[in-house]
């Protein structure tokens, strides 16, 4: 509930027009739902039927996902096994909770890129995919697309993924070219975050909380 689609639809079709792919929208219960701007949907598999992914994609939810203990153990649980895992805008807060960032470079959208050093990240402020390791972070909307295209050059190679990058025609040219901070300017950049400022501040105490929790965890099992 509450997913921005173009956070995870950009990518699972990107990934659906790789040949031999299977792939599944993940949620507790097979019950419809409503995304962000309250767009119906509903999940394809539950987090207990899910098989182990080969990528493991996790876009903006609703901010309460960050805190949401049985989302944060499915998260963990199929990172083990994953050999690509994509944090798209404030979905990476999610694995900032799971303790995904630790050591890792990440970014995520500007008004919460900063930050993830809270969750043992190395902040990349850029409006590029950020990648280290298996770990591939971007921001919102056309990051989902062109995180997708960077694992799918490296799991499939480059001619499959020039391939889907040439059917979706992607070539952006952007009207206002104001999709960065240091292209819309410090004034425009303030106005967009204080209109989410809220939201992002609710995301960013309930991932906080949460990876408390998954500190905690890890330290007690240190400790046995």
């Amino acid at each position: 509930p509450g997913v921005f689609l173009p956070d995870v639809v950009n990518a699972h079709t990107a990934f659906s027009l790789s040949p031999n792919i299977e792939t599944y929208l993940v949620w507790k219960t097979l019950e419809p739902f409503n995304a962000y701007t309250g767009w119906p949907m509903a999940a394809t598999t539950t987090f207990n039927e899910c098989p182990d992914v080969d990528v493991l994609i996790i876009g903006m939810m609703a901010p309460d996902s960050a805190a949401d203990q049985e989302i944060i153990k499915f998260v963990q649980q199929k990172a083990k096994h994953a050999n690509a895992i994509i944090g798209i805008c404030y979905g990476v807060l999610v694995l900032g909770s799971a303790g995904l960032l630790e050591g890792k470079r990440a970014t995520s959208n500007f008004s919460v890129g900063d930050s993830l050093k809270e969750f043992g990240a190395t902040p990349v402020l850029t409006s590029e995919v950020v990648i280290d390791g298996n770990l591939y972070t971007a921001g919102p909307a056309h990051g989902c697309f062109e995180a997708a295209i960077e694992v799918i050059s490296t799991l499939r190679g480059d001619d499959i993924a020039k391939t889907i990058e040439l059917a979706f025609e992607y070539d952006p040219h952007p009207k206002f070219k104001v999709g960065s901070p240091s292209l819309a300017g410090p004034e425009l950049a303030q106005k967009i975050s204080n209109k989410h400022q809220e939201m992002t501040n609710t995301y960013l105490n309930a991932a906080r909380t949460a990876y408390q929790t998954t500190r905690n965890n890890v330290n007690n099992l240190d400790d046995c």
